[in-house]
């Protein structure tokens, strides 16, 4: 399987979700991020890389826009917000199979789709990140 994530700058949350579920899943497929609106090179987050480095993960991450090869790459597509899925829909219908929140994904169309972005925050909010995206992330394969 694999699995791209999306958030906004490709910074913190999806490169910390591609950090984790290749740390903890790589028997089950591989995982990319990439971000609506990232600055081609960007490290990530000093918050992010110390969160993953506290728990055991090492990241080499630069940033990476989004482009169509990335939705074709993946056999699903995990955003980081309602409104990222939506722009993706727009942009991508022929994927709209494929394309959904993490949260939808694995608590269900009904649940809070967003998760939160730390960006800016101190080091607790992306700890805080870092749980609900470990959490949800492990949930993925939930039997």
């Amino acid at each position: 399987m694999n699995i791209l994530f999306i958030c906004t700058g490709n910074t913190c949350r999806s490169p910390m979700a591609t950090a984790i579920f290749n740390h903890q899943w790589l028997d089950k497929g591989e995982a990319k991020s990439v971000g609506l609106f990232a600055v081609e090179g960007e490290d990530a987050a000093l918050h992010t890389l110390n969160v993953l480095k506290e728990n055991g993960i090492e990241l080499k991450h630069q940033s990476k826009q989004l482009k169509e090869e990335d939705i074709e790459w993946a056999s699903l597509v995990l955003t980081m917000t309602a409104s990222h899925k939506a722009m993706l829909m727009n942009n991508f219908p022929g994927a709209a199979d494929k394309i959904f929140t993490l949260k939808e994904y694995v608590n269900g169309p009904d649940a809070a789709l967003d998760v939160i972005d730390p960006y800016g925050g101190d080091i607790h909010v992306y700890r805080s990140t870092f749980a609900e995206l470990k959490e949800l992330i492990n949930r993925i394969f939930k039997d």
